[in-house]
């Protein structure tokens, strides 16, 4: 399987364009690392996945500094 590019909000950013808001680190690889108990995909557990929608934007920078820190913690970046 081809390695993937990091999930960066960068990246998340300019793919919204224009959009308001923090964008999802969700790139439509929905599976879940039981190791890492975190999708494989944008390095988010349930829990923040669920939540997503619900999170004010200060949040959800809050969870992709830890999507980055899991990136880097499993060798993705």
């Amino acid at each position: 399987m081809p390695l993937r590019p990091p999930v960066t909000l960068k990246a998340a950013r300019a793919k919204a364009g224009i959009a308001p808001g923090v964008p999802s680190p969700c790139i439509s690889v929905c599976e879940m690392d039981e190791a890492t108990a975190s999708c494989k995909g944008c390095f988010r557990t349930l829990a923040e996945i669920s939540q997503w929608s619900r999170l004010a934007d200060a949040d959800k920078l809050v969870v992709w500094q830890q999507i980055e820190a899991r990136q880097q913690a499993a060798g993705a970046t």
